[in-house]
């Protein structure tokens, strides 16, 4: 388990919850910088969520994902959308930090750089040769042993094989490169079945933006808020009815603000 090097005023919280924690829709969001957040879980370890706002929206009827975002340890306020919305309607406002920014200041970390310190969860083959492949080019090398190669889960989460691996190498950080919707509720099952607690880094598709596996995103267009766009001009047919569907967040947003959602039947 982790001992964090710096104990913090906030410790005495639950669940790694700081009073500058900011709860939307019943999720507790980091509120701070890239670096902020990743020392905290560095230090702290546990589950930490990067929602965007197309999954976000199902809060009420994805049971599942419901209980990964109220469980995780904290979560990035990744979503464009979901920031100016706030941002718009509460007089506390917060900072953008997307999911790229906090892996490109994860790879830097020199605790997740250490040999055999990473576990990584990749949805392919050829995704993992990709982000392997970059990964050793920042000096991060990572063995066969240390990739695991996602089967397709189904509404419940239960997967012994990822959990003996897991065990057996203990790693301080776990990286889960898979959908989201889904990498949530598998980094929720390791959260609650692990004997010890490691960081566990719901990304989804940051590193393969970095490496090519998806399109890559230029800095710029990342410090503007824009990524999203970026994604959609890419493969409008694949990427603009994903994020024309978040729309649907805005009702949900304005009615409950940080409350959680009400479940559908």
């Amino acid at each position: 388990m982790f001992t964090p090097e710096i104990q913090s005023q906030d410790t005495c919280l639950p669940h790694n919850r700081r009073k500058s924690d900011m709860s939307i829709l019943g999720v507790r969001f980091h509120v701070g910088t890239a670096e902020e957040a990743v020392n905290r879980a560095v230090h702290e370890g546990g589950l930490v969520v990067v929602p965007a706002a197309p999954a976000l929206k199902n809060l009420a009827a994805d049971s599942g994902y419901r209980h990964a975002l109220t469980g995780a340890d904290f979560a990035i306020a990744d979503s464009a959308f979901m920031v100016w919305l706030w941002n718009l309607v509460e007089h506390r406002r917060i900072p953008k930090l997307s999911g790229l920014k906090y892996m490109r200041t994860l790879v830097e970390h020199e605790d997740f750089r250490a040999p055999g310190n990473t576990f990584w969860v990749m949805p392919t083959r050829a995704s993992a040769r990709r982000n392997v492949r970059w990964l050793s080019e920042q000096g991060i090398e990572v063995g066969e042993d240390q990739v695991y190669l996602a089967p397709i889960y189904g509404a419940e989460i239960d997967d012994p094989e990822l959990l003996r691996k897991i065990e057996e190498l203990r790693p301080r950080h776990i990286v889960m490169a898979i959908g989201g919707g889904t990498q949530e509720r598998v980094g929720w099952y390791l959260k609650q079945m692990l004997s010890y607690k490691p960081a566990i880094h719901c990304i989804g598709a940051a590193i393969g933006f970095l490496s090519g596996d998806q399109v890559k995103i230029p800095h710029w267009v990342d410090q503007i808020g824009m990524g999203w766009l970026w994604r959609v001009a890419s493969d409008p047919r694949r990427y603009g009815p994903r994020y024309w569907d978040a729309r649907h967040l805005a009702p949900m947003l304005l009615k409950y603000r940080e409350k959680l959602p009400a479940t559908q039947n």
